[in-house]
């Protein structure tokens, strides 16, 4: 007997998902960048580690956030480009990083090394340009040194370090958490800042680019920051009144909590907080919908995942990776799915090494972490279109919390492609077995037409990956029963599940 239902609105349709929204984030950190990424100094000529560049390919990345973060708000391109040897070593104000854990950036890897990775692995380039401490000159001559054709000192200098035809960025970052260490401004102060940057990086495509550029501002996890600065963005006398494309927040989650250490009732804990996403989306975007009635601004969550305590500056900001991490990440995604009418991008932190990164390496080898298996798993709803589904689950009220929250104890999300259907369900029990009844409206069903896959289906939450184990995580097949109306599934405990129905 099932005991969860879901029903697929397969003609109430949401909005395209985009290709973005499956995002990441890299950032000079930790061993992200020296040590994932980029060998040590000294390594051969090109300095990439092959291994991560090839998984990285594999997963068909659609854009990659850089250079951070917080490190971004100290950052100066300029330092980044030319002959390695020449190029100054400069602090890292934020984060110790490499394999030798140093508060000191060698620029060793810069615009045009990132810029030759994205290249490489055929993803989208996302450039944070530094507002904390720059100017707008130097982020418009960023922009200029990236994208212009013509016949000026940065675009011969991009000619002169090995590219001579331009990038083409599109998405442009102005700030990082302006609220923090960004320059703890308020918001109207920020969006003061972010006009006169908008200003000259703006209207770069204008003349001087054959492409548009996407504009991104910084938002807040607190919505009446971004009320507030939406106003204030929109008080100039000339030009446009929302000079952005997009408003960007961030959400971590887990930080009290080890998962090793961790109990049950703390796991139903964690995931209502990866759960929360869903409330942050609606009260952003709804502080769009109040103010900026003149413009239509996308939602970017360029960063989010867990955070767990032993994640902290002096380590590098490294910590274990769960199959309960890859579960809050399915979660997630599916949160993002159902909001693809306003999310148009997401970056998950971070990319290699760091926080909730998708491949981790040592000094031999790299290797795919649970969440690399959950985004592999998701990958067919890239570019679908969204469409409602209507779960009817039991849930699970938290232990000792104020609030009293409950815990969805099953969750999907639904897109129609071309030629099929695509369902992800999560089982977000982590203690008992849920069988889910999945029904296609106006659907006639055969075993033939429908497949299925399952992550995780032997293994505990708390389990970690090694590069011994790391195989261990990938997808089985899954047997269904399907009767001609709907598709009946059998979920262990803490598993994601995807079913095709051509």
């Amino acid at each position: 007997m099932t005991d969860a239902r879901i029903a697929v609105h397969t003609e109430a349709s949401i909005d395209r998902i985009a290709p973005e929204v499956h995002g990441h984030f890299a950032e000079h950190l930790g061993r992200c960048i020296y040590g994932g990424i980029w060998h040590a100094d000294s390594a051969a000529e090109s300095g990439f580690r092959e291994d991560t560049v090839s998984l990285l390919e594999d997963l068909d990345l659609p854009v990659l956030r850089w250079p951070g973060g917080c490190f971004a708000d100290d950052y100066h391109w300029e330092d980044g480009v030319g002959p390695r040897d020449e190029r100054p070593r400069r602090r890292n104000l934020f984060w110790a990083q490499g394999p030798e854990e140093t508060p000191e950036e060698s620029n060793a890897f810069g615009s045009d090394e990132f810029l030759e990775l994205c290249e490489r692995i055929g993803t989208e380039a996302y450039l944070a340009a530094n507002v904390g401490s720059g100017d707008p000159q130097e982020a418009a001559n960023w922009v200029e040194y990236c994208n212009y054709d013509g016949d000026t000192e940065l675009a011969n200098r991009r000619r002169e370090n090995g590219h001579e035809e331009p990038y083409g960025v599109t998405y442009w970052g102005l700030g990082n958490e302006n609220w923090g260490c960004g320059g703890r401004m308020s918001p109207e102060q920020y969006a003061r800042e972010y006009r006169r940057f908008a200003t000259y990086v703006g209207t770069m495509d204008g003349l001087l680019l054959d492409h548009d550029l996407e504009l991104i501002a910084c938002g807040y996890e607190g919505h009446e920051w971004n009320r507030r600065f939406l106003d204030e963005v929109s008080g100039a006398p000339w030009g446009e009144p929302f000079p952005l494309d997009h408003l960007t927040l961030h959400h971590y989650y887990g930080r009290s909590m080890t998962v090793a250490e961790a109990d049950e009732d703390q796991y139903d804990q964690f995931l209502v907080e990866a759960l929360e996403m869903d409330r942050h989306i609606e009260r952003i975007a709804a502080a769009i919908d109040a103010v900026a009635t003149t413009r239509d601004i996308g939602v970017i969550v360029d960063e989010w995942g867990s955070w767990h305590p032993e994640a902290t500056p002096e380590t590098g900001l490294e910590q274990p990776g769960t199959v309960l991490d890859g579960l809050s990440a399915a979660a997630v995604l599916d949160v993002f799915n159902d909001n693809s009418d306003v999310v148009t991008m997401t970056n998950i932190a971070q990319t290699v090494n760091v926080l909730q990164c998708l491949v981790e390496t040592d000094e031999d080898d790299a290797w795919a972490r649970p969440t690399y298996r959950v985004f592999d798993l998701y990958a067919p709803h890239k570019g679908n279109e969204a469409v409602r589904t209507s779960v009817s689950a039991p849930t699970r009220e938290l232990v000792d919390d104020d609030e009293n929250r409950e815990l969805p104890l099953v969750g999907a999300s639904a897109s129609v492609g071309d030629d099929e259907t695509y369902v992800t369900v999560t089982n977000l029990d982590c203690r008992e077995d849920h069988a889910v009844e999945i029904a296609l409206e106006g659907a006639d069903l055969r075993e033939g037409d429908v497949r299925a896959e399952i992550l995780f289906a032997e293994q505990e939450p708390d389990l970690e990956v090694t590069a011994a184990n790391a195989e261990a995580f990938t997808a089985d097949d899954l047997s269904v029963s399907v009767d001609g109306k709907s598709i009946v599934a059998e979920l262990p405990p803490s598993t994601v599940a995807a079913i095709t129905v051509e």
